[in-house]
C-alpha cells in the first residue's frame, strides 16, 4: 500500500482542532495521512523561502537578492496579497551589498534566518509523521524542492530506510546555485537519500556538477547488483543513484474527463464563441519565467508580417494569479495587460485574456479549453514539469482518425519553448527559442500553413510518448530503481557523522567502531614484542595538506612545515625507550623533513616518501641518519621526461603546479577548476603511461577528495610494502628472535590505506591460525574496502597470539578496523601506552595480585622463573591451614602460597574481591589500573 503524507492546516485559520479527526477519517480509505503544520509557519516556508528564495534560484534566476521596484497593481485584492512581500523585499535590501554573516541559524538572524528556520521546521513536521507511519521494508519517496533537507532528518533516525527524492523543477548551474547561503545543507540533504530523480538529464547534470564543485564529490557509472552500471555520486562510502525519467499523464483519466457532458458543453461554448477562427491556447502562471510577454510580442510580429491573418486567429491566454511571486507578479500582470490592450486596439478580438485563480483552472476546465483549441503554446523561459502539452496531445488523439482528418480543423500542434522539460520528449512539436521573437512569429505561420501530411506525422510522433509513458509507468520505473538500490541489510553498515544539517550517512564496514583504548592498553601490556606504525601529517601532527594555499607554499618552500610539539616528542621517546617496542613513523614526506623534526629521538624508525627510504631504529640521537632504499635505485631518466610532459599540462591548466621530491614527481591540480583539472589529469595519466611504458615506475591518480594529483614514483613502493618489509626485518632491528604479538597501525588518508590494509590482513591470518588450532568458526569475509594482498611471507615473523589494531583518523570509509576522531585522540592513545610502560617500570621486580592471577592461569608460576612466595608472617598464609601445606614447591626449590582465591589479611579476615567496574573512558580505565595495583602492592609490603 502507498501512504501519502500531505500538509494540513492548523486551527489558526484552517481545520479546527476538534475536526482534525474527521479529515483523517476521510483520508484513511485513500491511505493518506495529513501532516498538521501551523498555517503561519507553512506560509513562511512556502511563500517566503520556497517561492521567494528557492524558486528563482532553481530556475537560474539569481536576482532574488536585489530590491525590486515594487509597482502597484491597481487592484485592491492583489495589493493586499503583495504587501507582505514588499516588507520581505525591504528586509533583503539591507543586505544587498554585503555578505550574509554566519549567525545562530543561517544568515545573521534577520529575515533570511527566519525563512530558513521555517523551512527546517516544516521538514521536521514531516519527519515526525513519517517516522510514526514507517514500517520495516517501506520505501520513502519525497517529491519537490519543499522537502530537500527531509532525507537528512530521516536518515538520522531510520538509517536503513530506502529514501528517494524527485525534483519536478529544473536544477540550476553551479554558478547560480552557489549564490545560496544554505547550498551545502541543501545538497547534503539530497545526498542523504539513496536516489535523486529529475525529469531531464540536463537537470541531473547540473546537480552532479554542483556536488563536484561545491562538495568535491565524484560521480560516474558504478556497477550494481544485477551486473549493470548506474549513474551515481560517490559520497562517504555510499553510492547515491541519480536518475532522469520524464513523467507522463494518464490517458484513461483524461479520456474520462473529455467525455464528460460538462466538458463537452464547455468545448462547444468556446468553439461557438470563436466560430470560424483558429484558436491558439495558452495557460500560464502570471510570472516572468513563463514568457507571456514574449509570446505576445511574437504574435504582434506575425500579424505585422502577415496582416491577412488578422481576424482569422485568436489567442486565448489564461493567466493563473501568482500572488506569492510578489512584485514579479505585479510587474508581469501590468505588462501583459498593457500589451493585450495594444494588440486588441490594433487588431480587435485577437487576444482573449483571462486571469483566474488556480482553483478555477483545474483538470476539467483545462481539458475543455485544450480540446476546443487548435494549437497550444508554451513559451516559458525556464520551466520544469509542464503537462499541458501532453494533455493537449491526448485531447487531440482523434485527429489521427478518419473522422478527425475530415473535420476541417488544423488542430493538434504544439508550439513549445526549448527551455521546457517536455520539449525533449515531445519531438513532434514546433520548438522555438522564446528569446528569438522571429522564431515565435514563424511558428505561428507554420502552424497555420502546415501541410496535412506533416501535421499528421507530427501528431503521431507526439502521441507515441504520451500513450507509452504514463504516470503509472513513470512512478513504477522510479520505484523499481529505488527498490533496487544496494543498501546492506546490516544496520551497522551505515553510520552517521556531523551535527545538525551537516549530518551525513556513511557507508562502511558493519564493525567499524571507535577504537577501544582499554583493549589496546590491555593487549599492549600483555605483549612482549610490539610494532607501532604511525603516519606523520594528519595522524600525529596536524594535516598541512587540507589547505590548498598552505600546500602550495610548502611545495615552493616559502613556508616552514609544521613541527611536532614537545609533548609528542616526549611521548615518542618514552615509547621508543621500551625495548619491547619497535616504533616507525611512515610518512610521504621527504627524508630531510623527517630528519629535521624526528632524528633526535633514539630508537625511532623512519620511512620517508611512502616507504621508498627506510632508516632503521638506532640508539644514537641526532646527527645524520643512515637510509636504505626499499627498491633498487634504478635509472632516473624518467624524471626529466615526466616533468617535461607535466609542464605542458601546467601551462594550460590554471591553478596546477608540479611538486618534486627525491624519488617522485607529482602534478597537483587541487587549485584548478575541478572538472577541467580532472579531465586534464586523465589525459596526463594516459600520456605518461604511454611515454613511460619502458620504465619501472607506477603512475598513480589519487587525492581526488582533496583536489587531486597525478604521481609518478618507482614501481612497488607504498606503505603496505614497507610495512611487510619492516616485519620481515624484526630480528635485525630488535636483535631477538621473538615473534611479533602486538601491532598498532594508525593513518589518516588514502596514502595510508595500503598500510592499514596489509596490517589488518596480517592480523587476520594470525587470528585464523589461532581459530584453526581450536577448531572454531571461520571469520566473516573482509569488507570490500580492503585491497587483498598476499601477506603469507610474514607468517614466520608473527605469533598466532598476535593482536592487531588498525585505526584511521576521522570517521570515514577505510581499510582500518577502527577509527579515532582526531589527532588529539591519537596523542591520548600514545600517552596511555606510555603510562602502561611507566607503571611496569616502577613495579619491575615485583608482582601485583593481578599479575599473579594471570601467571597462575597461564602456568607461568610453575615455569621455574625464580619467584618465591612463602606463607608466614601474616603475609599470604591461610591461618586455618596446615603449615606444611601452606607452601607448594615449584621448579628450582622455590615455593608459593595457597590458592590466591584464599587470601587473608593480617587480622585473619578473608580478603573479599572487589566488584569489577566498567570504565567509561580512558582516564577512568588507567586510574582503575593504578588504584587497583597500589592496593595489591599494599598487601605485599
Amino acid at each position: 500500500a502507498v501512504k501519502k503524507r500531505g500538509r494540513g492546516e492548523s486551527s489558526e485559520s484552517g481545520v479546527p482542532l476538534d475536526e482534525r479527526h474527521k479529515v483523517e477519517a476521510v483520508l484513511r480509505p485513500f491511505n493518506c495521512v495529513p501532516v498538521w503544520v501551523p498555517t503561519s509557519l507553512f506560509g513562511e516556508m512556502y511563500n517566503g523561502f520556497c517561492k521567494g528564495v528557492l524558486w528563482p534560484i532553481l530556475h537560474n534566476v539569481a536576482s532574488v537578492y536585489s530590491s525590486p521596484s515594487g509597482l502597484s497593481s491597481g487592484n485592491a485584492e492583489a495589493d493586499r496579497h503583495i504587501e507582505p512581500y514588499e516588507e520581505f523585499d525591504a528586509a533583503y535590501a539591507e543586505y544587498i551589498m554585503d555578505d550574509i554573516a554566519q549567525g545562530p541559524v543561517h544568515g545573521d538572524g534577520g529575515r533570511e534566518g527566519e525563512l530558513w528556520a521555517a523551512y527546517t521546521a516544516v521538514n521536521r513536521y514531516f519527519t515526525d509523521v513519517i517516522i510514526q507511519c514507517f514500517n520495516e521494508g517501506d520505501l520513502i519517496w519525497i517529491h519537490g524542492f519543499h522537502l530537500m533537507i527531509l532525507p537528512s532528518f530521516l536518515t538520522r533516525r531510520i538509517a536503513m530506510a530506502k529514501i528517494g527524492i524527485f525534483l519536478h523543477t529544473p536544477f540550476p548551474s553551479s554558478e547560480i546555485f552557489r549564490t545560496l547561503w544554505c547550498r551545502e545543507d541543501l545538497l547534503r540533504g539530497m545526498l542523504n537519500a539513496d536516489q535523486v530523480g529529475f525529469h531531464l538529464f540536463e537537470y541531473a547534470r547540473h546537480f552532479l556538477t554542483c556536488c563536484r564543485r561545491l562538495l568535491g564529490l565524484n560521480y560516474g557509472m558504478f556497477p550494481d547488483s544485477s551486473g549493470g552500471h548506474n549513474l551515481a555520486i560517490d559520497t562517504n562510502g555510499r553510492h547515491v543513484s541519480v536518475t532522469s525519467i520524464h513523467a507522463g499523464v494518464e490517458p484513461p483519466v483524461l479520456h474520462q474527463v473529455l467525455n464528460h457532458s460538462s466538458t463537452l458543453n464547455k468545448v462547444n461554448s468556446i468553439r461557438n464563441q470563436f466560430h470560424g477562427k483558429v484558436i491558439f491556447a495558452a495557460i500560464d502562471r502570471m510570472e516572468s519565467l513563463k514568457g507571456i510577454p514574449l509570446k505576445l510580442i511574437g504574435l504582434e510580429r506575425f500579424l505585422q508580417r502577415c496582416p491577412e491573418w488578422a481576424g482569422k486567429i485568436v489567442l486565448v491566454q489564461v493567466g493563473i494569479s501568482a500572488f506569492e511571486r510578489g512584485d514579479d507578479y505585479t510587474k508581469t500582470r501590468n505588462e501583459v495587460m498593457s500589451m493585450v490592450t495594444n494588440i486588441n486596439n490594433r487588431w480587435p478580438g485577437t487576444v482573449q485574456f483571462q486571469e483566474c485563480a488556480e482553483s478555477e483552472m483545474r483538470l476539467q476546465q483545462r481539458m475543455a479549453l485544450l480540446r476546443a483549441a487548435d494549437v497550444v503554446m508554451v513559451t516559458t523561459i525556464r520551466d520544469g514539469l509542464n503537462l499541458i502539452p501532453l494533455e493537449f496531445t491526448i485531447a487531440h488523439l482523434d485527429a489521427l482518425s478518419e473522422k478527425g482528418r475530415n473535420d476541417g480543423r488544423k488542430r493538434g500542434l504544439c508550439i513549445l519553448s526549448e527551455f521546457s522539460s517536455c520539449t525533449r520528449v515531445m519531438r513532434g512539436a514546433l520548438h522555438v527559442n522564446p528569446w528569438k521573437i522571429s522564431e515565435i512569429a514563424t511558428a505561428f505561420f507554420q502552424a497555420l500553413t502546415m501541410s496535412e501530411d506533416e501535421r499528421m506525422r507530427r501528431i503521431n510522433i507526439a502521441s507515441e510518448f504520451v500513450t507509452r509513458v504514463t504516470t503509472q509507468r513513470w512512478a513504477l520505473a522510479v520505484m523499481l530503481d529505488l527498490k533496487g538500490v544496494q543498501k546492506n541489510e546490516d544496520a551497522g553498515r551505515y553510520a552517521g557523522a556531523g551535527l545538525g544539517l551537516g549530518f551525513r550517512l556513511l557507508g562502511m564496514d558493519s564493525k567499524f567502531n571507535s577504537l577501544d583504548a582499554n583493549s589496546v592498553a590491555r593487549a599492549y601490556r600483555s605483549s612482549k614484542s610490539r610494532l607501532i606504525l604511525l603516519d606523520y601529517g594528519g595522524t600525529i601532527l596536524a594535516n598541512d595538506n587540507l589547505d590548498g594555499l598552505l600546500r602550495f607554499q610548502f611545495v615552493k618552500k616559502s613556508r616552514a612545515l609544521s613541527a611536532p610539539t614537545e609533548s609528542l616528542i616526549s611521548t615518542l621517546k618514552e615509547l621508543c625507550a621500551d625495548k619491547r617496542n619497535i616504533v616507525f613513523v611512515v610518512s610521504g614526506k621527504e627524508r630531510h623533513s623527517l630528519t629535521k623534526t624526528l632524528c633526535h629521538i633514539p630508537n625511532l624508525g623512519l620511512a620517508a616518501e611512502h616507504g621508498m627510504f627506510v632508516s632503521w631504529p638506532t640508539p644514537k640521537a641526532g646527527g645524520k641518519r643512515r637510509w636504505e632504499t626499499l627498491v633498487p635505485d634504478q635509472d632516473r631518466s624518467w624524471r626529466s621526461i615526466a616533468i617535461t610532459i607535466m609542464e605542458v599540462y601546467t601551462s594550460r591548466t590554471h591553478g596546477s603546479y608540479i611538486e618534486e621530491t627525491e624519488m617522485k614527481v607529482l602534478w597537483q591540480y587541487r587549485d584548478a577548476d575541478p572538472e577541467f583539472g580532472y579531465l586534464q589529469s586523465r589525459e596526463l595519466e594516459d600520456h605518461l603511461a604511454n611515454v613511460l611504458r619502458g620504465f619501472s615506475v607506477d603512475i598513480l591518480h589519487g587525492g581526488v577528495e582533496e583536489g587531486g594529483y597525478v604521481e609518478v614514483r618507482p614501481k612497488g613502493v607504498n606503505k603496505g610494502v614497507v610495512s611487510m618489509h619492516i616485519i620481515k626485518n624484526l630480528e635485525k632491528i630488535s636483535g631477538s628472535k621473538g615473534k611479533l604479538d602486538f601491532a598498532l597501525a594508525i593513518g589518516d588518508d588514502h596514502c595510508d590505506e595500503p598500510m592499514l590494509s596489509v596490517m589488518r590482513q596480517i592480523g587476520r591470518r594470525a587470528t585464523e591460525a589461532r581459530i584453526a588450532k581450536k577448531g572454531g568458526q571461520p571469520l566473516a569475509p573482509l569488507p570490500a574496502t580492503i585491497a587483498l594482498v598476499d601477506v603469507s611471507s610474514c607468517d614466520e615473523f608473527i605469533s598466532s597470539h598476535m593482536q592487531t589494531f588498525t585505526c584511521t583518523v576521522g570517521k570515514k570509509p577505510s581499510a582500518a578496523a577502527n577509527y579515532v576522531n582526531d589527532v588529539e585522540d591519537v596523542h591520548e592513545m600514545l600517552e596511555s601506552l606510555v603510562k602502561v610502560t611507566t607503571r611496569e617500570t616502577v613495579h619491575s621486580g615485583f608482582y601485583s595480585v593481578v599479575d599473579l592471577k594471570s601467571m597462575e592461569n597461564s602456568g607461568g608460576l610453575g615455569a621455574g622463573g625464580g619467584l618465591n612466595v612463602i606463607g608466614g608472617g601474616g603475609f599470604l598464609t591461610d591461618t586455618n591451614a596446615d603449615p606444611a601445606a601452606s607452601t607448594h614447591s615449584f621448579g628450582g626449590g622455590f615455593s608459593r602460597s595457597l590458592s590466591l582465591g584464599q587470601l587473608h589479611s593480617a587480622h585473619g579476615e578473608p580478603v573479599k574481591p572487589k566488584e569489577p567496574a566498567v570504565s567509561k573512558n580512558l582516564n577512568d580505565f588507567l586510574g582503575t589500573i593504578d588504584q587497583a595495583e597500589e592496593e595489591d602492592d599494599d598487601i605485599f609490603f
